[in-house]
């Protein structure tokens, strides 16, 4: 360590620290636009210039590293004038349709623009001029709000190893677009959403269907039922002030009633029904030989993912459809059977922490006979939206619980919202489905925590398994660049497409930073602490629904319902 000025005060530093990591650790505030945490920085939108005593002209925090003796401003009114002419420049270029911008109240620009005084332009507005990509039933591109920070293509490219967008063009006829400059429907994107939360304006958007959604619960004639994903309960406050990690699951769920669905349905439930397919599943490729290592199937981005760059391992992939898919399927079949309804006067909504789930419900495959298992996909940030425009206080509603037959769910199911969460389930289970009985630990730490790539060696009876998790498909495809090569130590993996898994889905809160992703991660590893059945296997509502309707795991029935086949997928590169 050594000593730095910084704005007259003396600061310790170390080797390889940036000016703004050391500024940050100090309390010092400095706007950036392009900088995203863990990345190399690319010092692209100059927002971060400070002054450093000897150095000619203004220099980029985030990219340059302290030196010892260094004498470092911070705000003085050159930097200030060069910030608030940046910000000027972008705004000359920018729509004003700030009031009814999704991100209104949101936007890093309309933020920075409040913060440099920014009351009027020195510059003349001349707007470029591009169309919206609304081809996405996911995403929505609007072009004419992009700031050309970076931010979505650095996201894409290295964190998710996917590449569906770039910079197009150069100098002011630059842009972000995709292959070809097509539509994103049919580029390589899997509608994971990681863009939309890292972008600072609106040029980003999940595909909103929140007014389809009011218009199904106005129409007498549609009974409408809602299922909603684990991870949503432990973010949804954020949206209303709530300090993150706290669960609301009570009063989401009285919410969800007060809007006026007739049955509010958990996913958790369908979460431990995947666990009994997706472990017997696996447990029978270990006793018969199949296809291993057995990959989790139930990330939307994940299976584009591996529709597109990796066909050869589809076989390796559980033929289990998502939790979403699979409540979506009972909706119309067994609750349809049993309430005497006609599948298709039901509206089966889903409330999700995913943008890809948009995606996934419009598939071919997920409509049994031609009827979709699931007709609409909400987002977290979707649902307070629909929550505020009925005037609902979250706060204020008495906590309620969800409705059966789908309502009873274990802590298994519930930590499926978190990467590692779906192994530690899965091993619950697949322990007891091969040896008769429970798994002696109460929690697998090796598969716990925000770290992108985790692996463990399990004894279970006579056989050792090998799992992997890994999140953030980056981290993905290097394990899967593994078993290519030849990798034989894995039995099972699971993937989750988004860093940290479901906590951190592209359809969650936006402004989230680490400690708030820790905190969603804990409230979620607190309620499996506190609950009193916490495997699978125990679900007693599982338990009746196999027998009164599926038959066994693997079944007949359960086959037809709850389980899909995916193929390679054509894309434009």
């Amino acid at each position: 360590m050594f000593n730095i000025e910084i704005d007259g005060r003396n600061v310790q530093a170390g080797d390889g620290e940036t000016i703004l990591a050391v500024c940050k650790r100090e309390g010092i505030k400095i706007p950036t636009l392009c900088f995203i945490e863990g990345l190399t920085p690319s010092g692209a939108c100059r927002m971060c210039i400070v002054e450093v005593e000897g150095f000619p002209g203004l220099i980029p925090s985030c990219s340059y590293p302290v030196k010892e003796g260094m004498k470092i401003k911070t705000s003085t009114p050159k930097i200030l004038n060069a910030r608030r002419t940046i910000v000027e420049l972008l705004l000359s270029d920018h729509p004003d349709d700030c009031l009814y911008c999704l991100r209104n109240g949101q936007c890093e620009l309309q933020k920075l623009a409040r913060d440099m005084d920014v009351k009027r332009l020195s510059y003349s507005k001349v707007k470029t001029k591009r169309p919206s990509d609304v081809s996405s039933p996911s995403i929505v591109r609007n072009p004419e709000k992009c700031i050309l920070c970076g931010k979505c293509v650095r996201v894409c490219e290295e964190i998710q190893g996917v590449s569906a967008i770039d910079f197009i063009g150069r100098g002011c006829k630059a842009f972000v677009g995709t292959a070809f400059d097509s539509g994103l429907n049919v580029s390589t994107c899997i509608n994971c959403g990681q863009c939309i939360l890292v972008c600072p304006t609106g040029a980003l958007t999940e595909r909103s269907y929140v007014d389809e959604v009011a218009a199904t619960l106005a129409d007498p004639d549609k009974f409408v039922v809602v299922q909603h994903a684990p991870a949503v309960s432990v973010t949804l406050a954020e949206e209303f002030g709530v300090k993150p990690g706290k669960d609301v699951d009570g009063q989401m769920v009285a919410a969800l009633r007060r809007l006026g669905f007739k049955r509010v349905f958990d996913t958790s439930f369908t979460a431990d029904l995947t666990i009994m397919e997706e472990g017997s599943e696996l447990v029978h490729r270990i006793k018969t030989g199949g296809k291993l290592p057995m990959i989790t199937s139930c990330s939307p981005g994940w299976i584009k993912f591996v529709e597109q760059f990796y066909p050869d391992l589809l076989e390796n992939v559980s033929t289990c459809k998502s939790p979403q898919q699979m409540l979506g399927a009972l909706i119309k079949s067994f609750f349809a059977k049993r309430e005497g309804l006609d599948p298709s006067k039901i509206v089966s909504v889903s409330v999700m922490p995913c943008t890809a789930k948009k995606f996934e419900c419009q598939r071919p495959e997920m409509a049994v006979d031609y009827v979709p298992d699931v007709d609409y996909v909400l987002t977290t940030r979707e649902l307070a939206q629909l929550f505020r425009r009925y005037g609902l206080e979250l706060g204020a509603m008495t906590p309620d619980t969800a409705d059966t037959p789908f309502g009873e769910r274990t802590s298994a199911g519930k930590i499926f919202g978190a990467t590692g969460g779906v192994m530690e389930a899965a091993v619950r289970s697949a322990y007891f489905l091969l040896t008769g009985q429970e798994y002696p630990e109460e929690k697998i730490p090796a598969v716990r925590g925000l770290k992108g790539h985790k692996e463990v060696k399990l004894k279970i009876g006579d056989l050792e398994v090998g799992a992997a998790v890994v999140s953030g498909l980056g981290n993905a495809r290097k394990l899967l660049d593994e078993i290519r090569a030849g990798r034989k130590d894995i039995h099972f993996i699971e993937v989750m497409t988004c860093p940290g898994g479901c906590i951190n889905g592209g359809g969650q809160p936006i402004g989230a930073d680490t400690e708030a992703i820790k905190a969603r991660l804990q409230a979620l590893y607190q309620i499996d602490r506190d609950d009193s059945v916490r495997v699978s296997h125990k679900n007693e509502s599982v338990t009746r629904l196999y027998k009164e309707f599926l038959g066994e795991p693997l079944g007949k029935v359960s086959h037809h319902l709850l389980h899909t086949h995916y193929k390679k997928r054509e894309i434009k590169v």
